[in-house]
């Protein structure tokens, strides 16, 4: 997965499908980024480069169980880059 601008793109229009609210904000974030209980609020550091971004991203797909039924109300490109991430996860976690 290329880490630039357009991946970026992508992965922000995934969270919207999966009806989570993505923000950018200051903010002195351990691990780069803020999930608020029991709301789908997503903030990043606004101050993270755009891979940051992303990796941020990635890990937050990662660690979040989706629900079947959102998953399957996504578009194809949508469905397609959720599995590649969720996939590459498995790999890594298969390596460690």
């Amino acid at each position: 997965m290329k880490l630039n601008e357009n991946t970026l793109k992508k992965l922000e229009e995934l969270f919207k499908h999966l009806q989570y609210k993505l923000r950018y904000e200051k903010g002195h974030f351990q691990s780069g980024y803020c999930l608020v209980k029991n709301q789908k609020v997503i903030v990043i550091n606004k101050f993270f480069t755009t891979e940051a971004r992303i990796n941020c991203l990635i890990e937050i797909i990662q660690l979040t169980e989706i629900e079947d039924e959102l998953k399957m109300a996504l578009d194809e490109n949508s469905r397609k880059l959720l599995d590649e991430v969720l996939k590459e996860s498995k790999t890594i976690s298969k390596v460690n």
